[in-house]
């Protein structure tokens, strides 16, 4: 590591809207803690960037979005990455690590509708877009009438085939987090609920993705949010036991709540024929909260989630 480290860092970024706004939001926070603080970011385009016109599963599906970040953390081309947590694989790849998760915002997803449409009131056979398995298993699941097709793009590019009055969709479906923090939240129709929508592992939360050195990890501790920490630990954990990547139709969601971590897991069968619903608590403890969300995983296993998971293989 440089001895001018602490001066300038360079923090590689994708080229959207939203993972500048991301990137841009995590210098302000290391500012207020290092002052003196330069921050350069350095643009880079992924693979899951680059192919707009297949299904994500069908490109990668994990570290479709994470991969070229990564490269250049190794190549030391760059300090920091920032992800969508939800993006990145459970698994570090050797010599990096998530080096801080900072505060989370709003981990719901949302329906936007250009006719007002909610998830009741859709009408019979409605069009709704989304790239998510998860997403598109839990509406089968409420509503197995929907059709429901790919959009890809980012945030931009899926509201304005959204809200295009001769367009494709009905509705889509996106992270309400990512919309909050683009100012784009009048274009919500419905926040969808956690009993119809259960988040994605880490959805609302970003990751500061770094090399693995303790001095490192020291200096970027002050933006390290404890709750988020746990609580995404935990339901990472879920997702890493059940075998999955980012592409299964795999949720969980962990809060704290006086003095206690609740986590709650959901595996939902592709056509949405069918649903398995686990729910645990533990101490809020970071190796507690992974021992939680494996137990969890188990618990779904035992519950035939293997048997819907095995569907897409």
């Amino acid at each position: 590591m440089s001895n001018n480290f602490h001066h300038v860092v360079t923090l590689g970024t994708r080229g959207s809207g939203l993972a500048r706004w991301q990137t841009e939001h995590v210098i302000n926070l290391l500012k207020e803690v290092h002052p003196h603080l330069e921050a350069r970011t350095q643009l880079i385009t992924t693979h899951g960037d680059q192919i707009l016109d297949k299904p994500l599963p069908l490109i990668g599906g994990k570290g479709v979005f994470t991969a070229e970040l990564e490269a250049a953390l190794h190549q030391q081309e760059i300090d920091f990455a920032v992800h969508s947590l939800k993006d990145l694989p459970t698994e570090n790849p050797e010599g990096l690590t998530i080096g801080a998760t900072p505060t989370r915002a709003n981990p719901a997803d949302a329906l936007i509708s250009r006719n007002g449409y909610k998830l009741a009131t859709l009408p019979h056979g409605a069009t709704i877009g989304t790239s998510s398995r998860r997403r598109a298993a839990q509406l089968l699941h409420r509503r197995p009438d929907l059709h429901i097709i790919e959009i890809r793009g980012n945030v931009d590019t899926r509201l304005r085939k959204a809200l295009d009055k001769d367009g494709d969709y009905d509705a889509i479906v996106l992270a309400l987090a990512g919309l909050e923090r683009l100012g784009l939240t009048d274009t919500v129709t419905e926040k969808l609920s956690f009993d119809d929508m259960l988040p994605a592992p880490g959805q609302g939360a970003l990751a500061v993705q770094c090399r693995d050195d303790a001095e490192v990890l020291a200096w970027l501790a002050p933006i390290n949010h404890a709750v988020t920490a746990i609580a995404v630990t935990a339901e990472r954990a879920f997702l890493a036991s059940l075998g999955g990547g980012c592409s299964l139709p795999v949720a969980s969601y962990g809060e704290i709540q006086e003095g206690k971590l609740y986590l709650r897991g959901r595996i939902t069968a592709p056509d949405g024929s069918k649903q398995i619903d686990v729910v645990g608590e533990s101490t809020v403890e970071l190796g507690v909260a992974n021992e939680l969300g494996a137990e969890l995983a188990q618990l779904a296993l035992g519950q035939g989630a293997a048997e819907l998971l095995e569907t897409l293989s």
